[in-house]
């Protein structure tokens, strides 16, 4: 085997069977760490230095993206003015591998004083950090993937993935859900998918191409091309939908005939096309496209009005994706 792929597998397998003992190790202060965080009525704190601290980051940024108030705080920042952020309803979780880092070992009497709950989460469950805690996570691991020992490897990620063990027990704890993910990412994908409506997207007003039921094809021709949709919604006297003309009816029909001076829009029009509400998901609308291969959507009132057209192009810029079906 090529030595530089021997040394990836061998540093995958040494983390692996780190993340693994700790498994085996978690214990009653894990449910009483999870617990306490749910009883409490102000924030999860996260500090830890150097590379602790990076984890304490992403910690910190997993459980705000999962339904649990977090921030991190530098602990050197802390002893110079910072730790007036935190209160008394605040959960600290301290990040140590060795459990007797200088600034964390300075700052927790500060936190002790200021009475908030203390976790630690450190690879030595004798050091000064875990007989000073309140709860010990331990993080511990037998060595590190640096063929040194030196560089944190093994134990960042073991504490990373307590970390997350923590966020998603959380999670779970408070029924997060889907919407409760999408609400708190409206940007991403998920948030599109379950948040962004028909209504977001859809063209509406002017923009919208109609024409009657009786108006010469070669008019609804011109609305067709001056409202690029690709499309035209066809309406009755009192503005309901009849039917719609697409490119597609267009290059249909003049397969059949060049004769289409004398033919009307209810001639060529197709009768009860596939419509949507303006407050249906932008996810369900891609998801008829799909099914029934159109390009475009008459968006109607309660009346049966055209009140919009979406079309596909604009719901692939938007970032959606179909909705999956069996």
């Amino acid at each position: 085997m090529d030595p530089i792929l021997e040394k990836g597998k061998e540093v995958i397998r040494i983390e692996a069977e780190a993340i693994a003992a700790i498994e085996e190790r978690l214990d009653e202060n894990f449910v009483k760490a999870v617990e306490k965080i749910i009883e409490s009525r102000g924030r999860v704190i996260l500090t830890g230095m150097g590379k602790s601290g990076i984890i304490a980051r992403k910690v910190a940024a997993t459980m705000n993206s999962t339904g649990t108030p977090a921030l991190f705080l530098h602990p050197s920042d802390a002893l110079h003015g910072d730790l007036g952020v935190v209160t008394e309803n605040d959960v600290v979780i301290c990040l140590s591998k060795s459990g007797d880092t200088e600034e964390i070992i300075e700052l927790v009497p500060r936190l002790k004083q200021i009475g908030v709950y203390v976790i630690a989460m450190t690879g030595t469950t004798e050091s000064k950090l875990a007989r000073m805690a309140d709860i010990v996570l331990d993080v511990g691991v037998r060595e590190e993937a640096c063929p040194l020992d030196l560089a944190p490897t093994s134990s960042t990620t073991a504490a990373l993935v307590m970390g997350d063990a923590l966020a998603i027990a959380l999670l779970h704890k408070r029924n997060f859900t889907k919407e409760d993910f999408a609400f708190l990412h409206p940007a991403g994908s998920l948030g599109k998918q379950l948040l962004l409506k028909v209504a977001s997207l859809m063209k509406q007003g002017e923009s919208v191409p109609i024409v009657h039921t009786r108006v010469p094809l070669t008019t609804a021709i011109v609305e067709m091309t001056s409202k690029r949709l690709g499309a035209t919604c066809v309406v009755n006297d009192v503005g309901v939908l009849e039917g719609i003309i697409t490119d597609g009816d267009l290059r249909r029909l003049l397969q059949r005939t060049s004769n289409i001076a004398t033919l009307t829009a209810e001639e060529v029009m197709t009768r009860n096309p596939k419509t949507i509400s303006s407050d249906v998901l932008a996810a369900h609308a891609l998801a008829l496209m799909e099914t029934y291969k159109i390009s475009q959507l008459i968006v109607i009132d309660s009346d049966n009005r055209p009140v919009g057209m979406v079309h596909i192009h604009d719901l692939v810029e938007a970032g959606l994706r179909g909705e999956k079906r069996s």
